[in-house]
């Protein structure tokens, strides 16, 4: 918004020629976001409390020390969200063609989430909405949303998928990459959310990977950067890195909150819509599997669920001692803020692994 009002306004006043600069504007949506999740935090978490009786659901059979956070309110998603998609909206001109897709994925699946959220509140368990008609839901808004991106993207690129670390790849998917970009969008959203289950474990893995994001998008819309690295090049994408600023400042301001010992949780109104924002911005972008290696912590996480379950249905023994992975390693007896700092770490890795992939070709 602010580009559209101040830009054309640069040749009265120099000042604002900076709006043109996606740089400036990413800087400024990140600390927008951030202002927004730190002063309205503490409102958002008294309004939490006075309609959550209880809090979120803890399970029974989960590890003993989470007993403590009975009385913990969920539903935080709902501020980083909302700092999120004020900040996108005064920072990126509105006019661009990937704001509403990423934004219509992000404010859907939080939507999603928000109902199974509450229905477990009221239900007082963890059975929220179906798992089914969660999944229906969200392939509905992947499926149109794909079809948004590939109407925006270059004709050679439209059903192609880059391959990380060689030059000039792309294999060509044909009508099979709208359900390769579904699943890369469904997917990251549940993997957030089978990651979110310790203090501060989901937030900031999304906030590396989008800050990874921030600098792919800027590098693929940017034609000379493009070029230079042999990474695709994606006209428009370049403010997607505004969108990436204000979800790196939402998340940070959340995890003033949500650092150990959580005053509050996002549940599944901030995983599902966060998760499906990555993955959109991998798509939009073109860099899909490149999200699979700086977001590989939200990976291993889903595959020890889906380990653990193929083992146990096929051998009846469980190969984890709980799943996701985090539980495995509470039940080995690691303090909390031992697995979230060393996943952490692991993170870090991961994401330094997958932009190396941007000049290593």
């Amino acid at each position: 918004m602010l580009p559209d009002l101040l830009v054309p306004l640069a040749g009265e006043y120099q000042f604002f020629n900076l709006f043109r600069y996606i740089t400036f504007r990413t800087g400024g949506a990140t600390i927008t976001a951030l202002l927004i999740s730190l002063l309205c935090g503490p409102a958002m978490i008294r309004w939490l409390k006075d309609h959550q009786a209880e809090g979120q659901p803890i399970r029974s059979d989960g590890p003993e020390t989470h007993l403590a956070k009975i009385g913990t309110p969920t539903m935080g998603g709902l501020l980083i969200l909302g700092a999120f998609v004020f900040s996108t909206l005064l920072w990126m001109p509105l006019s661009n063609p990937y704001l509403w897709p990423v934004l219509t994925v992000a404010v859907a699946f939080g939507a999603v989430g928000s109902v199974d959220d509450w229905m477990k509140l009221r239900r007082r368990s963890h059975h929220g909405m179906s798992g089914r008609m969660k999944l229906v839901l969200q392939l509905l808004v992947a499926f149109v949303v794909t079809l948004v991106f590939i109407e925006l993207s270059p004709p050679q690129l439209r059903y192609g998928v880059a391959i990380p670390f060689l030059k000039d790849s792309l294999v060509p998917l044909g009508l099979l990459y709208v359900p390769f970009a579904m699943l890369v969008m469904v997917g990251a959203s549940n993997a957030v959310n089978l990651t979110d289950g310790l203090d501060g474990l989901a937030i900031v893995p999304v906030m590396i990977v989008a800050a990874c994001f921030g600098l792919i998008a800027y590098l693929a819309g940017n034609v000379n950067f493009a070029g230079y690295l042999q990474i695709n090049y994606v006209p428009g994408t370049g403010d997607l890195a505004v969108m990436c600023g204000a979800l790196l400042g939402a998340g940070l301001g959340f995890l003033w909150f949500n650092a150990p010992p959580a005053r509050v949780f996002m549940g599944d109104t901030g995983s599902l819509a966060l998760g499906g924002a990555l993955g959109a911005m991998s798509v939009a972008t073109r860099h899909e599997m490149v999200l699979a290696i700086t977001g590989g912590l939200f990976v291993l996480e889903t595959l020890s669920v889906i380990l653990q379950v193929a083992s146990f249905k096929l051998t009846g023994r469980r190969i984890f001692l709980m799943a996701p992975l985090h539980h495995h390693f509470e039940r080995k007896g690691w303090a909390e803020s031992t697995i979230v700092i060393r996943f952490w770490i692991i993170s870090v890795v991961l994401a330094l692994a997958g932009l190396s992939s941007l000049k290593l070709r």
